[in-house]
């Protein structure tokens, strides 16, 4: 059975366009309305995720046909399709950059194409990126074009006369930078980072409501696909989260996945100076801990307990900034060095630029299982590799270590590419 729901791709010719914004704008624009409104991130990103779920009020999963699948894209889609009014996916980088790319993903599902380009330096030349946008894959299913950061009526009037005649004119966004959503290393801040959030996307979605951009799209046919089956292998089992700003990475498809593999999730924050809850499992997730060394080194109670949970043969998987916290320092961007929790040894060293980033697979005794790494840190250490990762070209990917149980390493795991494994990993 088809499911019908109006539905639009939020792109753009290149990073830094600002469809982040736009997509949690519209987001919040139809929310406000009364409308339930569903969002996807194309790639493998935690941060974007978080402004639109504020945005949306809605949990925001992630579509990628390399690390996700599109047997997991497109179950997803038609299970929001069923009880939403209005699907948003957000593009990621320019819509034809990475393989598979956006425009992979726009096309394979029929989803309309709205391109949001940054105008603030251009006139006559936005009709001819548009243009180029619009006909360089022939069967893109594009619809129109929104212009950003715009100086003024005049500006905007020249852009929308520079387009090739039929284009859809979504509209013009005025330059405001109290809306722009600030930024760090990894990409944008924490949506609980973000004291203002609220106001800035209200501002944004004002703005909206006066182009073409606040109607609703057409609606798109989502065929019927079966969600997979999970064996319940973590039947009456606890799995402690560590969750805060330090540890705030989180797939919410990874805790769909360990709540239908029958875990029972409890939070915690280590950051808040709270211990290990009592768990037959931990996970700790990538984040900042780098950012808060100091906090996170005083709760000292906590590595206690992490230890002995380690000590008494029970799993923990720790990713990226998770695995980071578990050497025996962290040197910060300053050049600071943290203790941390000396689980393994050695230290992570934080780098003036991006160290790693691309898709891995990993094959664990527990079975395949993909993910994504993307880090600013290098690891020191003496410890040889139970396994690497391998990149979807057959390169060598990043170091997978294993103490006990203990296994750790900079890949971000896609819980859903193998229920089955992760439920073997955290049994």
């Amino acid at each position: 059975m088809t499911e019908r729901c109006p539905a639009l791709f939020v792109a753009a010719p290149a990073s830094g366009q600002g469809k982040t914004t736009v997509t949690a704008a519209l987001a919040r624009l139809h929310a406000r309305q009364g409308r339930r409104v569903r969002v996807f991130k194309c790639g493998p990103d935690f941060l974007d995720p978080q402004i639109h779920t504020v945005a949306s009020g809605a949990p925001v999963y992630n579509l990628d046909l390399g690390m996700c699948g599109e047997q997991d894209a497109a179950w997803r889609l038609r299970a929001a399709a069923r009880e939403a009014e209005l699907i948003l996916v957000e593009g990621v980088m320019g819509l034809f950059d990475g393989d598979p790319s956006g425009a992979d993903i726009a096309q394979r599902f029929g989803i309309p194409v709205m391109a949001v380009i940054d105008a603030r330096a251009m006139a006559q030349t936005f009709g001819a990126v548009a243009w180029g946008l619009a006909h360089y894959r022939a069967g893109l299913p594009f619809s129109g074009v929104l212009a950003n950061n715009v100086g003024s009526a005049r500006h905007g009037e020249l852009l929308r006369a520079a387009l090739p005649a039929g284009m859809r004119w979504y509209g013009a966004v005025p330059r405001e930078a109290g809306a722009a959503l600030p930024e760090r290393h990894l990409g944008l801040l924490q949506a609980a980072e973000i004291a203002d959030l609220g106001a800035r996307l209200d501002r944004m979605a004002d703005a909206l409501a006066e182009t073409g951009a606040g109607e609703l799209p057409p609606p798109v046919d989502f065929p019927s696909v079966a969600a997979p089956v999970v064996e319940p292998l973590l039947a009456g089992r606890t799995v402690a989260v560590a969750h805060d700003a330090a540890y705030g990475f989180i797939y919410p498809a990874n805790l769909d996945t360990l709540a239908a593999l029958g875990a029972r999730i409890v939070f915690f924050s280590p950051l808040a100076g709270e211990r290990l809850p009592p768990c037959d499992a931990v996970w700790l997730p990538g984040g900042y801990p780098e950012l808060h060394g100091e906090r996170l080194a005083a709760n000292a109670g906590f590595w206690r307990d992490l230890h002995a949970h380690a000590v008494a043969g029970k799993p923990l998987l720790a990713e990226c900034g998770g695995m980071m916290s578990l050497f025996d320092a962290v040197v910060d961007t300053a050049g600071a060095a943290h203790t941390f929790g000396g689980l393994l040894p050695g230290r992570a060293v934080m780098q003036p630029r991006l160290s790693a980033l691309g898709l891995q697979i990993a094959e664990l005794p527990e079975g395949r299982l993909g993910g994504h790494t993307f880090h600013h840190s290098q690891t020191e250490t003496p410890l040889e590799p139970l396994v690497r990762a391998r990149r979807p070209d057959g390169g060598e990917g990043e170091a997978i270590y294993r103490r006990g149980r203990l296994t750790a390493s900079y890949v971000h795991f896609y819980f859903p590419s193998n229920p089955a494994a992760v439920g073997r990993l955290f049994a």
